[in-house]
């Protein structure tokens, strides 16, 4: 569902309040991996995966269609990179020219965008980010990479039951959602979002519980920070 313009304003505006908050306060930058990035199969539950994952950890949230949103208005994309310092500011531009470098990258004005809004919510840090890419932007160091999958069959049911469709229709919604993101990927980065070789955790839904798979991520982001 499409995030009306009001909403997105008013969500980053709230963002923008809480990370001067923090800034003010002069609480130290987060250290080691401080976000976490969900990369999903439509229907697989990667979303419930990353509500509970953040609210356990206290860390911000921000889906798949806020980050669109964002990256899609220059204003907004704008006032999210306010929020850094100028040296917050020279590491992202840094950061965002090595990506674009190493992976021969050709931006538009939409990914340009993009790469400072995830790239600003790295610098703050303590965020889960849901899908976009973000786990090709924000370097590795920063970022525990998840993919969350499903069988197909399962995934069928999943969707059908919450969204109480047919199967059938199930079936045609994910497989478009699912070829759309592989299209992203590959437009803009040049990637197979499928490919497990891209991510530090990959999570089988069909085989282990939304809770068993926030105590694995949160385990594994403990290991890694320790």
């Amino acid at each position: 569902m499409k995030t009306s313009r009001r909403s997105i304003e008013k969500i980053v505006e709230d963002q923008v309040l809480q990370w001067n908050r923090i800034k003010s306060e002069k609480k130290d930058a987060p250290t080691g991996i401080h976000v976490i990035t969900v990369s999903r199969e439509s229907g697989s539950g990667g979303a419930m995966v990353a509500a509970r994952l953040a609210r356990e950890l206290g860390f911000d949230l921000f889906h798949r269609e806020v980050i669109q949103d964002m990256a899609e208005s220059a204003n907004i994309s704008t006032r999210i990179v306010e929020t850094l310092d100028e040296k917050g500011l020279s590491v992202l531009e840094d950061s965002i020219a090595a990506i674009t470098q190493d992976r021969h990258l050709w931006p538009d004005e939409f990914l340009k965008h993009l790469m400072k809004v995830v790239g600003t919510i790295g610098k703050h840090g303590r965020a889960v980010i849901v899908g976009r890419g973000a786990h090709f932007i924000l370097p590795p160091d920063e970022n525990l990479k998840v993919r969350v999958i499903s069988p197909l069959a399962v995934r069928i049911r999943n969707v059908a039951r919450e969204l109480d469709i047919t199967e059938s229709e199930a079936q045609r919604m994910i497989l478009k959602t699912d070829s759309d993101r592989r299209s992203f990927s590959r437009k803009y980065f040049y990637a197979d979002v499928t490919d497990p070789l891209h991510y530090d955790l990959v999570i089988n839904t069909a085989r282990m519980s939304i809770d068993a798979a926030v105590k694995s991520i949160v385990a594994a982001l403990n290991e890694l920070n320790a």
